[in-house]
């Protein structure tokens, strides 16, 4: 209840207000049943844009953090982003990304919409980064569609760093949902893993149209850290023609997806 009312309360008119989203596809997005809904994360504002053009309820998974702050300020921030429907996550621990995986099934195991940013963090300089598989386990153990979602024009309304938004253009972007029933039973096989996140990450490139650079969004902040934000940094990174497929596997991938 409080969800909804917060919703059309409070964040649908302030966001629409703010940013005018032009909503594409919004039709494509399931009505009924669980589904996840996976996009590219620009901005600070992407999940909020999203939750508000969606008819149903959507839950996000949350770094714990924002739910634990102390005085008022942290009990406010804690009410906010339980009214968006966010799920509290301990991020912290060699455990943290099969801890999101089981939050996130159990979200889908009660027939709900959930919504998951596989690069597990902000693009850093609005490209598109390899996804992380905590999807693709949660999409095959839960035999959930994955709905792709297109976040554009929310990098240049706010990227990261940047307190304020821009007023500028924002689209959302769902393309048609994506079945992986074919792999029941194999979510404890690596490659299918990096199969199906592929498989993910090139129909959102495709609804995005964005560079893609085939390495996770926080190592390439590490190294543009080491070697500097310039343009020798971003040159050592490069860009990478997208091929999704079982050959890509590489061990030690990382489950952790929002």
């Amino acid at each position: 209840m409080f969800y909804c009312a917060f919703k059309a309360v409070v964040l649908v008119p302030l966001l629409r207000w703010l940013f005018r989203p032009r909503v594409e596809g919004l039709g494509r997005v399931p009505q009924h049943g669980a589904a996840i809904v996976a996009g590219n994360h620009q901005s600070f504002t992407d999940q909020f844009l999203m939750g508000v053009t969606l008819r149903r309820r959507i839950s996000f998974l949350a770094k714990q953090e924002y739910f634990t702050g102390r005085g008022i300020k942290g009990r406010l921030a804690a009410a906010f982003f339980r009214g968006l429907g966010a799920i509290p996550v301990d991020r912290s621990g060699r455990g943290a990304g099969q801890a999101a995986v089981e939050e996130g099934v159990k979200v889908l195991g009660r027939g709900e919409l959930l919504g998951i940013f596989p690069e597990g963090t902000r693009s850093h300089d609005g490209r598109l980064y390899k996804g992380k598989v905590g999807v693709a386990e949660m999409a095959i153990r839960s035999g959930a569609p994955v709905v792709p979602c297109a976040m554009i024009g929310t990098f240049e309304a706010q990227p990261a760093g940047r307190r304020l938004p821009r007023l500028v253009p924002v689209t959302v972007r769902f393309g048609e949902p994506l079945d992986f029933s074919r792999y029941a039973g194999m979510a404890d096989q690596r490659h299918v893993l990096r199969a199906v996140t592929d498989e993910i990450m090139y129909a959102i490139l495709k609804l995005s149209e964005q560079e893609y650079v085939d390495v996770y969004a926080v190592d390439a902040r590490a190294r543009l850290s080491a070697l500097g934000s310039g343009p020798a940094g971003a040159e050592v990174l490069g860009s990478t023609r997208f091929a999704p497929g079982p050959d890509r596997a590489a061990p030690g991938e990382d489950r952790t997806a929002a």
